[in-house]
């Protein structure tokens, strides 16, 4: 019985990170400025970043927690990189 709840509960969430990665990708494209993509792209590092440990969840293997792992850490990058440029013109003074 909690075997199936599990699975429904995975295949749920798994369905509705799918919908944000969605959202996100709308905000990344339509975005009316830049501060709106670099956010969209934060929400869709992180609704992958997500996805991937429902993965590895579901398949019981680690690799999947470390490619989530590396995402986050190279999405954090990432946004704080850009939102520098917006700010200042340039990443490293």
């Amino acid at each position: 019985m909690s075997g199936e709840i599990l699975f429904w509960s995975l295949l749920l969430s798994q369905f509705l990170l799918g919908l944000a990665m969605v959202a996100a990708t709308y905000r990344m494209i339509r975005g009316p400025r830049a501060q709106d993509r670099i956010l969209g792209l934060d929400a869709f590092y992180v609704a992958a970043m997500l996805m991937l440990v429902l993965f590895g969840i579901r398949m019981g293997t680690s690799v999947y927690f470390e490619a989530a792992l590396v995402i986050g850490i190279l999405g954090f990058v990432g946004t704080v990189a850009l939102a520098k440029f917006l700010m200042r013109g340039e990443v490293i003074e």
